[in-house]
């Protein structure tokens, strides 16, 4: 019987041996999962155990198979540590593609360095982070993390799919929490997706989410977590950098952020407030008073970050920014107030996401700590004028493209509000281009500009006194690639703040630009403003895609044909209007040598269905093949 117990033992030893192993090859893993596949996460297994109103503890699994270098990010192997933050165990393991155990990660072999983000002066957030550098692919690392902290404001968010090309086999969510403390969770994007509420009671949560198929990003695509499953969380008391709070709403949280937070830190000096006064004079408009405070707050002070405990979320005090000159987005949007207050002017400190891409906003759905910024807002008439006071030479009130058109919380004394900042239209931001250009009987161009940018399009442009003049012949042949020996004799700048207009003048030419072949000159009538972009055919296409911001360009530019030849062909005018927006090209024959090119083409913003991207792609391709039109001279 002995030698057959321990056959029967050994056969048991090398059947959960071999199946410990096969768990980790890549060939194990469904060929639906996969496809469109960069990596592949076998198990992400997160477990919250919220103790108290100031214990939270997290511990976190990942088996991720890289299946190819872009798939790196996908591992997600970092812990973020301070004071009130400690990650209490972290380790990981490598194994090749047949599930063999190629190291050992402990600890001390994580990269372990600060926050840096380049503009704090100070930061006590650490990070600890793997830097594996793999010798071959596939591969696949189970990367393990536990942590644990006294802010409870932030309980994670659960996300299986957190990236672009990443399938998922199975993720999981387990939370445990005191009844008292008053959990919630919203759900988001279950439609569709393997997902299952294993517990939801009392006291624990838990959810089960499997076999994702990894999602291609598309052109135009919105954001991975606009379209998979996501649970938020929060609790109705809850702690803050020591500092413990209860909202059951955003009135509750409003009052809470402004008695704990924001309370006692706009005291300034008597000096100060003089100066500010005698600025202000005799003015008794609140937006003017409002002005000339913001234009203060810009010469004197500048951005720094400083991230410390509280300090990332409680401003320094006003009086400290008026003596150093300097604070990050909360301590100049607080000193702001300060000085507003001194002259009578209300405002509200206002909490968002600053974002130049994705215009995310707050989420009103889960009242919780949130936002990585902070703007003031000045009541105006129904609504608000929105300052950003860390900048140094945006307009006041100008918003684009860092805070608009998303949802902010205004704070205010008796209660937070969520509230919708300026959205800027299709129609609001807008180029408007005037000039002349002539070509010479060698098909040598030289032209004269004017371009009149507003909205977000001035955005882009209004820093442009600043560059060297190198860095500005830069940024004019990438806007006119597609203009060859290119060169620019003048340029001048308006930078009209008040109206939140830039205007440029320019004088430009070009050697060559009509193309001679035979007896005849070939160029493009639209010199300047030719939509280039590619746009990609996608067929199948499975994602819905967004247009985040419209605009709308007009051209109007006088044509001087060169002498000794006549005209053989122009290109007929054009016009075309789509939900989507709409274009139209004329040209109008002044006199044998002079023309008239008119051009107007608006996008629309908005968010639109996957099946209507092949027609947002062909609206453009026949706006860019006409902006390619060509006019056929023949040489007398």
């Amino acid at each position: 019987m002995k030698p057959l117990f321990f056959s029967v033992l050994l056969c048991l030893f090398f059947l959960q041996a071999s199946s410990q192993k096969a768990t980790y090859t890549v060939q194990s893993i469904p060929d639906s999962l996969k496809q469109n596949a960069n990596a592949v996460v076998r198990l992400s297994q997160t477990d919250i155990k919220i103790n108290s109103q100031r214990s939270v503890e997290i511990a976190e699994k990942r088996v991720v198979t890289v299946l190819n270098e872009q798939g790196q990010d996908a591992i997600g192997a970092v812990a973020y540590y301070n004071k009130r933050f400690s990650v209490d165990a972290i380790g990981a393991v490598v194994y090749d593609a047949f599930g063999n155990e190629l190291k050992k990660i402990k600890r001390k072999d994580f990269r372990d360095q600060s926050v840096f983000d380049g503009i704090s002066i100070a930061l006590d957030g650490r990070l600890l982070f793997l830097d594996y550098t793999p010798t071959q692919y596939p591969f696949t690392i189970v990367y393990e993390c536990e942590t644990s902290t006294s802010n409870t404001a932030f309980i994670p968010d659960w996300q299986p799919l957190e990236h672009y090309f990443v399938g998922v086999e199975k993720s999981t969510l387990h939370v445990t929490y005191p009844p008292d403390l008053g959990f919630h969770q919203k759900e988001y994007h279950f439609s569709g997706f393997k997902i299952e509420k294993t517990a939801d009671e009392a006291g624990k949560l838990s959810y089960t989410a499997t076999n994702i198929a990894a999602q291609k990003r598309e052109s135009y695509s919105p954001e991975i977590g606009e379209m998979t499953p996501k649970v938020v969380m929060a609790l109705e008391s809850f702690s803050l950098e020591g500092i413990d709070g209860h909202a059951k709403d955003w009135k509750e949280f409003g009052q809470w952020y402004a008695t704990k937070i924001l309370s006692g830190t706009t005291d300034l000096p008597e000096a100060t407030k003089s100066k500010i006064i005698a600025l202000v004079g005799n003015e008794q408009d609140p937006i003017e008073k409002a002005r000339i405070v913001y234009d203060y707050v810009q010469q004197k002070s500048r951005y720094v970050s400083i991230q410390l405990g509280i300090g990332g979320w409680k401003p320094m005090l006003a009086g400290d920014v008026d003596r150093l000159g300097y604070g990050d987005c909360k301590a100049l949007t607080n000193y702001t107030k300060a000085l507003l207050e001194v002259v009578g002017v209300p405002s509200y400190n206002t909490i968002l996401y600053g974002t130049p891409r994705a215009k995310k906003g707050i989420n009103p759905d889960v009242v919780s700590v949130q936002g990585n910024h902070m703007m003031l807002a000045i009541p105006d008439g129904a609504g608000y004028t929105w300052l950003e006071c860390t900048s140094q030479d945006a307009p006041f009130g100008y918003q684009a493209v860092f805070t608009d058109d998303r949802d902010v919380l205004v704070v205010k004394p008796d209660g937070a509000e969520i509230v919708r900042t300026k959205k800027y239209d299709n129609n609001d931001n807008r180029q408007i281009t005037k000039g002349s250009y002539a070509i010479s009987e060698k098909g040598d161009l030289s032209a004269e500009l004017t371009l009149v940018s507003e909205g977000a399009t001035y955005n882009y442009k209004y820093r442009l006194p600043e560059k060297s003049q190198t860095d500005k012949e830069a940024h004019y042949k990438e806007n006119w690639n597609q203009i060859g020996n290119l060169k620019i004799s003048e340029m001048a700048f308006e930078n009209d703040k008040r109206a939140v207009r830039f205007t440029e003048k320019l004088k430009v030419a070009a050697a060559n630009y009509g193309a001679m072949s035979g007896n005849k000159m070939l160029f493009v009538v639209n010199v300047f403003d030719r939509f280039g972009e590619n746009i990609k055919r996608i067929r199948n296409r499975k994602t819905p895609f967004q247009v985040q911001r419209g605009f709308y360009d007009t051209d109007e530019i006088a044509v001087v044909l060169p002498p000794g030849f006549v005209i053989e062909s122009l290109p007929a005018d054009f016009s075309l209007e789509t939900k989507y927006g709409k274009y139209k090209a004329e040209l109008v024959k002044v006199d044998p040598t002079h023309l008239l090119y008119k051009r107007s083409f608006s996008v629309n913003k908005g968010s639109y269905a996957n099946t209507e991207y092949e027609d947002y792609r062909l609206f453009l391709d026949q706006i860019a093949r006409n902006d390619n039109a060509k006019i056929v001279l023949t040489k007398i």
